[in-house]
């Protein structure tokens, strides 16, 4: 590996041009790593790369949704659990069972368990590509937030269908009762592991003499920990880093300082950064390893295969995003529901859209052993791997390169919030201004008449503009203007949990202005 070592840093370099090529572009950056990976392992010379399975679901995977679990917004999961619920376990399973069904009926060879396995590899859409994709475009908030809780969970789904599929291939026979035990073990031991993981780590932060240093170092480490404790209980990894990872988002502003989480902002956000280069343009680096694997099958019969196999899956995520409507609909004059009101169309439309597939459909692949346990050869191994490789390049060309196009013709609108980003955020400062004059009030009269640097403060908050300035800090009595940021972010979760229709994302903008506020006042 050592020899190698001016190629990968070469390679690191690449992906940050790619991707700034990508921005001016306004396309998704996934797309364009996906393809340069491809060309660069056709060029002679270059080192043949193999990804192996263990390298993405243990090194790159538990980070990746570590951090967007802490990206997500716990209220709007919450609040569109019933949809994000639906997609991320029901539309899997009929996902990978409309999969089986259609390689069982059309590809020679395969029999329904295989059918199932393949099912459940390709079966996940990829956080990351939708993500990168709707950064350049604008979805309400409801679309959004109804694909990244889907992106959080339906990862642990498609894997524990796999597994079971795997097992039913190896032993020829499929015991429904276990294969239920089991699946209720994976997704409760998995939660419960994540969350009593995410508990002790929680209380490590609070209660040990770390500095915003050794906060950061726990951080990093966490995922991991969640992630091999779930898989070593014989649940689902996936799901304990998640569970945690939401634990500890929803938690974050009780056990890490304001310099712990401005610190831990800057840090996660490089690392998920670089991790997600690196795996797209590796999906591409891969390609010759799994063409030579596809031997005597042929490159012309897999790219039918792999075709097909993505028709049959943008059809069926179409068709699941309507159904969910109109479930909806029905179930609206029984149970109470997030929104009551008609989608219309174009939403579910976009939402059934957004399936591209990505880096954990190749990591299941890729697991799949070369041989089953009595020493035969595991059949299908390599047009699997194949029509995987199909599947993910297909939908983040064809999706990933249409989605930005068809999103700006529909033109979607929030229902919501009739104000933009930028005025919900400037009517929340106004908000927070006017808590801390009346703050000020009701707590510091006196003081408020005797120092003019609080009449300063007080002045600066009626007109609506920035806070103090470090000049005028370094005069001010500084426990008084902490304990004024303490009531603003006291204040802003309140509201954050008692309007729903407020974004969080403003919420967390504000907050952390809150936080860099309170670090200036260490340098004071």
């Amino acid at each position: 590996m050592i020899d190698h070592f001016p190629f990968y840093l070469c390679l690191v370099v690449t992906i940050l041009l790619l991707i700034m090529l990508a921005n001016r572009l306004k396309i998704a950056y996934p797309v364009l790593l996906v393809i340069a990976g491809l060309l660069i392992s056709f060029v002679p010379g270059i080192p043949q790369l193999h990804i192996e399975s263990e390298l993405i679901f243990a090194i790159f995977l538990p980070p990746l949704l570590y951090d967007a679990a802490w990206q997500i917004s716990w209220k709007e999961l919450w609040r569109w659990r019933r949809v994000i619920s639906g997609f991320a376990f029901p539309i899997v399973f009929f996902t990978a069972l409309a999969v089986a069904l259609a390689a069982n009926r059309f590809i020679p060879g395969f029999s329904l368990a295989l059918g199932f396995l393949l099912g459940g590899i390709v079966s996940p859409p990829d956080a990351v590509s939708a993500g990168a994709i709707l950064k350049f475009v604008k979805v309400p908030k409801t679309v959004s937030s109804i694909l990244e809780g889907e992106s959080l969970l339906n990862d642990a789904s498609s894997l524990i269908i796999f597994r079971f599929a795997l097992i039913a291939v190896g032993t020829g026979q499929f015991v429904w009762h276990e294969a239920a035990l089991s699946f209720v073990w994976m997704v409760l031991g998995g939660i419960g592991s994540g969350l009593a993981a995410g508990w002790i780590i929680m209380k490590m932060h609070k209660f040990l003499p770390t500095d915003a240093n050794m906060d950061i170092v726990l951080t990093l480490v966490t995922p991991y920990v969640m992630y091999i404790l779930g898989e070593e209980i014989g649940s689902s990894g996936v799901l304990a880093v998640v569970a945690g990872g939401l634990l500890l988002s929803n938690r974050r502003l009780r056990f890490l300082t304001s310099t712990s989480r401005l610190r831990n902002v800057n840090v996660w956000e490089s690392l998920s950064f670089m991790l997600n280069g690196l795996v797209f343009i590796l999906i591409g680096l891969d390609l010759p390893q799994i063409i030579s694997e596809l031997g005597d099958t042929g490159v012309t019969v897999g790219i039918r295969y792999g075709l097909l196999i993505t028709l049959v899956l943008v059809i069926t995520r179409l068709l699941s995003a309507y159904g969910a409507v109109v479930f909806t609909l029905i179930a609206r004059n029984f149970i109470t529901v997030a929104d009551p009101r008609n989608p219309g169309a174009r939403a579910p439309f976009v939402i059934g859209w957004v399936g591209m597939r990505g880096v954990v459909s190749l990591a299941a692949a890729l697991s799949i052993p070369t041989h089953l346990t009595d020493g035969t050869v595991f059949p299908q191994r390599n047009l699997i791997l194949f029509i995987t490789f199909v599947v993910i390049l297909t939908t983040l060309l064809v999706q990933g390169l249409t989605l930005p196009l068809i999103i700006k013709r529909l033109n979607l609108t929030d229902r919501d919030n009739n104000l933009s980003e930028e005025e919900m955020y400037m009517a929340l400062r106004k908000q927070l201004n006017q808590v801390a004059i009346d703050y000020l009030h009701s707590n510091y009269q006196k003081e408020l008449k005797e120092q003019p640097a609080l009449q300063q403060m007080e002045q600066k908050w009626q007109l609506g503009t920035a806070e103090p300035d470090e000049a005028e800090l370094a005069n001010q009595p500084k426990s008084i203007y902490q304990q004024i940021l303490n009531q603003q972010r006291k204040w802003l979760i309140q509201k954050n949990h008692e309007k729903n229709t407020l974004s969080e994302d403003v919420v967390r903008r504000h907050l952390l202005y809150l936080d860099l506020e309170e670090e200036k006042l260490n340098f004071l």
